[in-house]
């Protein structure tokens, strides 16, 4: 067997022909071999599937349960800059000899005959579930990776399922209809079990599935929501309030929470899903938790960087609207590298009046897209196109020349575009 984490991660990358292959045959077999559907794999579990906002919901469930004493464990996917992000417990990532020994324990059942073909991700999320299920967790926070209704976290009976946003993406492998990729995400809710709806734009198909699961639904906007507070002097930013409902049907407030710059819509969802598990909030220790708050890759501030994995129309345009203008006099520049399967032209069209000028860097591998690429769609809509570069790295350095201190950097497109600026240190005029 592979002795290091990083020689198992190039083993994975060989026990199956396609690095994408969806279906939950073969992962629940090898998890029926390894004894991880004879029990939960902790004593509450809530799974997350939606286009965007997944990432950042688990996340702020993960730190307001801890925030209350809860031991909790998280599985996520992709990761930045190590594999050990995608698995962390009690808010510590994983070590590699934690992954190592679920890695073993997931080959010794791979290759019992007769032998299963696994994918990366099918024998990483079952490495991830063997890691967490060892830790007497009172808490599994589980992200989907891809769609809902196949994805290999679905072999998992979660306690509450949670579906944040539909939209476009992944289009090779869920389609281009927005009704059909709901009913794809809403494929992990359960018969009597809670479906939190996070969007009040979601289409049909995903309270149509819950109601045809005979699901309990709690919808934002319905079930719970959220609401202004009011601002304080001095205050950069504005608190909110949160009401939402417990599994007895009892209402329950939480008011001047802190912005803890994510959408607020995945805030209000986070939580209500936590009072579905039947977390008793105090307000003090949920505004402890939002108010130090930091998500790798979301919206995340570093000196002028603004730096963000989101890599469809729906995430840009979020971050546009979130993105404060530069001091008076800067320019807003952007740096974007960006797989050749995603909606490049959706992406430049949500940010092209937000920024002034751009570098466009390319991504290796078979799915990375040309910065030449990316510059002829932004030139075409009558952006300024600063400079073209053969790596993100590259692109930082081409900012770097010209980098004003009011001036201030959006990075963005894709979680690879933002890794690799994770492992620099940026400049800072």
């Amino acid at each position: 067997m592979p002795n290091s984490l990083a020689d198992w991660l190039a083993h994975l990358e060989t026990l199956h022909p396609v690095g994408i292959d969806m279906g939950l045959d073969r992962v629940t077999e090898v998890a029926n071999r390894m004894g991880l559907l004879e029990r939960p794999v902790a004593k509450h579990v809530i799974m997350v599937a939606g286009t965007n906002g997944k990432g950042s919901t688990l996340a702020m469930m993960d730190a307001v349960a801890r925030a209350h004493g809860w031991r909790a464990g998280t599985y996520s996917s992709p990761h930045l800059v190590r594999y050990n992000e995608r698995v962390t417990i009690n808010g510590r990532q994983a070590s590699d000899a934690q992954l190592i020994d679920g890695f073993e324990q997931v080959e010794k059942a791979r290759t019992r005959a007769p032998e299963v073909s696994l994918t990366y991700f099918e024998a990483g999320t079952l490495c991830a579930l063997w890691c967490l299920s060892q830790e007497e967790l009172d808490l599994a926070l589980l992200e989907v990776g891809l769609g809902g209704r196949l994805d290999a976290v679905n072999i998992i009976e979660p306690d509450v399922s949670i579906v944040t946003t539909v939209a476009l993406d992944h289009a090779d492998y869920l389609g281009t209809d927005l009704e059909q990729i709901g009913r794809e995400k809403s494929g992990i809710f359960r018969p009597l079990k809670p479906a939190v709806l996070g969007s009040t734009s979601l289409p049909v198909s995903v309270p149509d599935t819950a109601i045809a699961m005979a699901s309990t639904i709690y919808a934002q906007g319905v079930g719970f929501k959220h609401s202004a507070g009011v601002k304080a002097p001095g205050d950069l930013t504005t608190p909110w309030c949160w009401h939402g409902l417990t599994p007895e049907g009892d209402t329950v407030s939480l008011d001047a929470l802190p912005d803890p710059g994510l959408p607020i819509d995945n805030a209000a969802t986070a939580l209500q899903a936590l009072a579905l598990v039947g977390l008793d909030f105090d307000t003090a220790l949920t505004t402890q938790a939002f108010r130090g708050l930091i998500v790798a890759g979301r919206m995340q501030w570093i000196g002028q960087w603004c730096l963000d994995v989101g890599h469809n129309p729906h995430a840009a345009r979020y971050v546009a609207n979130r993105l404060p203008a530069p001091p008076e006099g800067g320019r807003q520049w952007a740096l974007i590298g960006m797989l050749e399967d995603k909606d490049a032209d959706g992406v430049i069209d949500a940010l092209l009046d937000r920024v002034t000028d751009w570098v466009c860097v390319s991504l290796d591998g078979e799915r990375g897209r040309s910065a030449a690429d990316l510059g002829r769609r932004i030139e075409a809509k009558g952006g300024t196109v600063r400079a073209l570069a053969d790596s993100p790295e590259a692109g930082v350095h081409a900012i770097e020349a010209e980098l004003g201190e009011r001036d201030r950097v959006l990075a963005m497109g894709s979680f690879k575009t933002v890794a690799a600026l994770l492992e620099l240190t940026l400049p800072q005029a």
